[in-house]
């Protein structure tokens, strides 16, 4: 259960921002083992007889893009920063967010260079802090940097709920979204809440990630995000049939080969440490586009750790390239724009 001292951010400090989280959801008291699981049995058990949650558009929001790897340490967080700035400097007009999904270990904070609870709107939702022109909420920004978050499950999918529908996200053309590793709870709760436009699948070319990154990108399939080419071994007409099934016309746009080679800053040879085009081939297999590569480079990752990543300290650089031509591929890819 939660603990009173770490609780404090949230019952206390936090009901500024956090409307309806300071009450039973977030209690320090320590009810019995017994009455906690009656009580889990009693919400799943209403949950699973209401069906499917009905997909709802976050409002003022026209595209939303989730960023996905399955495994943890590919550098999707990274990815998904670089990219939303990316976004953003393809083209000036377009408004861009980005809502940070890990529950468990936020780092949208530390990478964007923002700290401090949000403000409230008149209408009693959160106001997302903003630097570099991109609006974000996360879950670091409501608890104290060290705290950890030991929740159950059906608490984190209430705190993905209240971060999706609880934000004053003003109007955004497009919302990317930093999913936690893995294929749990909070990817069925965003999967399944609101429509996603379209899934990218980050992964670096060792052979350990992409077990994890197919199951990343099954994953979506299952929970009706359909691929953009189809379902291997099912054919183009099941895919058709398939959307028009679906609640929301989504799809995966494709993968992110992240830390692809990496050049000694001496002599400039190249070395594929983790292995050389298993994204592609993993692409290839599942009927999907390679969206691009990022290498393997130490500005990158100094960058992010400083608060400002190299799309904006480093524009013209190489690797800032590399994530601009990704965002590129990405909008070629989406449907057209909701007026």
């Amino acid at each position: 259960m939660v603990s009173r001292a770490w609780c404090r951010p949230l019952c206390a400090g936090a009901p500024r921002c956090l409307p309806g989280w300071g009450s039973a959801a977030f209690s320090s008291r320590s009810p019995s083992s017994s009455t906690s699981d009656e009580i889990l049995k009693e919400k799943r058990a209403q949950i699973m007889s209401r069906g499917l949650p009905k997909q709802k558009p976050i409002e003022g929001v026209k595209q939303v893009l989730a960023f996905a790897s399955g495994k943890g340490g590919v550098g999707k967080s990274t990815t998904a920063v670089n990219i939303a700035l990316a976004l953003a400097a393809h083209d000036s007009t377009k408004a861009v967010g980005l809502l940070d999904a890990d529950i468990y270990g936020p780092s949208i904070p530390k990478m964007m260079n923002l700290k401090g609870y949000p403000e409230l709107s008149p209408k009693n939702l959160m106001r997302p802090l903003k630097n570099y022109g991109i609006a974000c909420m996360s879950m670091g920004f409501l608890i104290e940097e060290s705290a950890p978050v030991v929740w159950r499950g059906l608490m984190v999918m209430s705190a993905v709920e209240k971060l999706l529908r609880q934000v004053d996200w003003g109007q955004l053309d497009y919302l990317v979204i930093d999913m936690p590793p893995g294929t749990g709870d909070v990817h069925l709760s965003v999967s399944q809440n609101i429509p996603v436009t379209g899934a990218v699948i980050v992964s670096t070319p060792q052979d350990i990630a992409l077990l994890d990154a197919r199951k990343g990108a099954e994953m979506f399939r299952k929970v009706h995000v359909p691929s953009r080419e189809g379902t291997p071994g099912l054919g183009i007409k099941f895919a058709d049939h398939f959307w028009k099934r679906c609640r929301a016309r989504t799809r995966v746009l494709g993968l992110v080969q992240n830390m692809s080679v990496f050049q000694c800053p001496k002599c400039k040879h190249e070395t594929h440490i983790f292995g050389a085009n298993g994204v592609r081939d993993l692409a290839k297999t599942l009927g999907l586009d390679v969206l691009g590569d990022v290498p393997l480079h130490l500005h990158i990752r100094e960058t992010c750790d400083a608060g400002q990543p190299i799309v904006v300290s480093q524009p013209q650089s190489d690797m800032a390239k590399a994530y601009l031509r990704i965002a590129n591929e990405i909008v070629k890819r989406l449907p057209p724009t909701p007026a």
